[in-house]
C-alpha cells in the first residue's frame, strides 16, 4: 500500500488537474455562446441562398455553368473539418471515423483536403492522400478566412482535378450532440425542398446567366463558411462537456484518495499504539 506522503502527493496532483480542467470548462463555455450564436444566425442566410439558387437554376438548367454540370467519373475530394487542439472529447474521433467509413464504403480515386491538424494527422496515419491542408480557422472565423479554401476547391474542380467534392463536418445539434455529416458541395445541386417562388416569375437584370455567374462562387464560399461555423460550435461544446466530465472525475478521485489516505493514517496510528503498548508491557 502507498505511504501517506505518496497519497498526499497524488491528491495534490489531482487537485491541480481539477483546477486546469475547470478553468478550461469555463473558457469553453464562454466561447460556446458566441460560436453557437454565429452558427444559428448564419443558417437562415445559407438556406435562403439555397432557395435563390434553386430559383435561378430552374430557369437555366444544369449546363449553364460548369459548377452545376454533373460529371461521370473523376477523382473524388473530401474536405474534412476537425480541430487543431486536443481535449475536445470524441469530436475528432467521430469525424475521422465517419470519413474512414465513407472512404471504405465508396472506394476509388480519392484525395482529402484537411481543415484542422487532428484530422490531417489521423488520416495521414491511415495513409489517405492529403491534397491540401488548412489549419483550423480559430474561435472567431471570418468569411474572408474561407475564401482561399473556396478558391482552391473551385479551381481544382473547374480544371477537372476532381469530379466531385464533398464536405464532412460535425453539425452542431445541441450542447450534448454534434453529429458528423456529409454534404455534397460540387457539382452544385440546387435543393428541391426549397419553397421559393418559381424562377420564371422573376425578371433578371442583366440576365440569369450573369446572376448565376456571381451567385455560384458565393454559394461555394458560404457552404464552406457554414461548415466552419458548425465545426467551431461543435468544438467548444464538446470541449466544455469533456472538461466538465474530467472535473467531476477528478473530484471523485480526490474523494477516493482521501478515503485511502485516512485508512492508511488510521492503520499507522493503530500500529504505533500497539508498538507503544507492547514496549510498555515488555518493560
Amino acid at each position: 500500500m502507498a505511504s501517506q506522503r505518496e497519497i498526499r502527493r497524488r491528491i495534490a496532483s489531482v487537485r491541480n488537474i481539477k483546477q486546469i480542467t475547470r478553468a478550461m470548462q469555463f473558457v469553453a463555455a464562454s466561447k460556446l455562446k458566441r460560436a453557437q450564436d454565429a452558427t444559428l444566425a448564419s443558417r437562415p442566410y445559407s438556406d435562403k441562398l439555397d432557395e435563390v439558387l434553386a430559383d435561378v437554376a430552374a430557369v437555366l438548367g444544369g449546363e449553364e455553368h460548369p459548377l452545376l454540370a454533373q460529371r461521370d467519373g473523376g477523382p473524388r475530394c473530401l474536405v474534412v473539418f476537425t480541430t487543431d487542439r486536443p481535449l475536445a472529447g470524441a469530436l475528432n474521433a467521430n469525424v475521422v471515423r465517419f470519413a474512414a467509413r465513407e472512404i471504405v464504403e465508396h472506394p476509388g480515386d480519392l484525395a482529402v483536403v484537411a481543415v484542422g491538424r487532428k484530422g490531417r494527422d489521423a488520416l495521414r496515419r491511415m495513409r489517405v492522400p492529403i491534397a491540401a491542408f488548412f489549419p483550423n480557422f480559430g474561435d472567431r472565423p471570418a468569411f474572408a478566412d474561407v475564401l482561399p479554401l473556396a478558391r482552391l476547391i473551385t479551381d481544382d474542380f473547374l480544371s477537372g482535378t476532381y469530379g466531385r467534392v464533398d464536405l464532412i463536418f460535425p453539425r452542431f445539434v445541441s450542447t450534448l450532440t454534434q453529429r458528423p455529416e456529409l454534404e455534397q458541395l460540387l457539382p452544385i445541386q440546387p435543393s428541391e425542398d426549397t419553397a421559393g417562388i418559381p424562377g420564371n416569375q422573376f425578371i433578371f437584370e442583366p440576365s440569369p446567366e450573369a446572376v448565376l455567374e456571381q451567385l455560384l462562387p458565393r454559394y461555394v464560399a458560404t457552404r464552406l463558411y457554414q461548415a466552419v461555423l458548425e465545426s467551431a460550435a461543435s468544438e467548444q461544446s464538446s470541449r466544455m462537456v469533456a472538461m466538465k466530465n474530467a472535473t467531476e472525475n477528478a473530484e471523485e478521485l480526490i474523494e477516493d484518495l482521501t478515503l485511502t489516505y485516512n485508512k492508511v493514517r488510521q492503520a499507522n496510528i493503530t500500529r504505533e499504539m500497539i508498538e507503544i503498548a507492547s514496549g510498555a508491557q515488555a518493560l
